[in-house]
């Protein structure tokens, strides 16, 4: 049986664990090639430890393990040249780009009057311009390749106004507007573009969530927006990793614009 993505390659930010290497480790299963890029460093700003190259190595050993091949390197997804090194690196051994999945991304949490300069800029440079430079460094190959997906990362907090998390809530909600723009301008090469919004994931960035509760006892009318409709609290990253397949597939091929929920009803709360 053939799957899903079979024979495709596809380029993924933040591959190196969390969404990112499940989302590797989905489309891999379904027959993909990916080319990987994660950060490996700490910011100064973020309050876990980020992925290192332990973290990307154990990728590659997942998604060699499902006999797919993979390029994995070290980019930062603020600098375009990095990532567009990256990418045409990979293009050049696996042979085209079909599938983007803009996934690297950050979280702090502080109340609007705690967030300093430093928190706003590296929360938007990665999660908002982190997004737009993959786009752009990719969208060259996929136009070459005679169309393909490209799935970016939001949020329920690209939907509606989560409290305490003000940068983030700025960008994801940024990311849903360059998506809708790059949906409408690429569309005449036969690419889409959609973007994925998850409730809270079981990775390792929920760790950087653990000042909400003290914030929201501040408010406790504030709790609720965080809620599910659904009796879960939190998601697999498998659950985001299937939507991605599915809009990265050609089973979404006249899906575009899209913000696909992955919220276990959040948004409609």
């Amino acid at each position: 049986m053939t799957g899903r993505v079979e024979g495709k390659v596809a380029f993924i930010t933040g591959a190196a664990r969390g969404q990112g290497r499940s989302h590797a480790i989905r489309l891999a299963e379904e027959g993909a090639d990916i080319i990987a890029v994660d950060v490996l460093d700490n910011y100064a700003t973020v309050g876990y430890p980020m992925a290192n190259q332990a973290d990307l190595d154990e990728t590659v050993k997942e998604v060699e393990a499902l006999d797919r091949r993979i390029i994995a390197t070290k980019a930062d997804v603020r600098d375009l040249a990095a990532l567009k090194a990256a990418v045409d690196d990979g293009v050049a051994q696996l042979g085209r780009l079909d599938i983007v999945s803009a996934n690297a991304g950050i979280c702090t949490v502080q109340a609007w009057d705690e967030v300093t300069a430093q928190v706003w800029q590296d929360t938007l440079d990665t999660n908002l311009t982190g997004v737009w430079n993959t786009m752009v460094a990719a969208a060259p190959h996929l136009i070459a390749n005679g169309g393909g997906s490209i799935i970016c990362t939001s949020s329920t907090a690209g939907i509606k106004g989560a409290p305490f998390l003000a940068p983030y809530v700025a960008a994801k909600h940024g990311v849903v507007g360059i998506a809708r723009t790059m949906a409408n301008e690429l569309a005449r090469h036969k690419i889409r573009v959609n973007t994925v919004h998850p409730t809270g994931v079981d990775t390792p960035m929920l760790d950087g969530l653990g000042g909400l509760d003290p914030l929201l006892g501040r408010d406790p009318n504030l709790g609720p927006i965080f809620m599910n409709t659904l009796p879960v609290e939190i998601v697999d990253a498998r659950d985001i990793s299937n939507a991605v397949l599915f809009l990265a597939s050609d089973e979404a091929r006249y899906v575009t614009g899209l913000e696909f929920t992955v919220d276990a009803g959040n948004t409609i709360r």
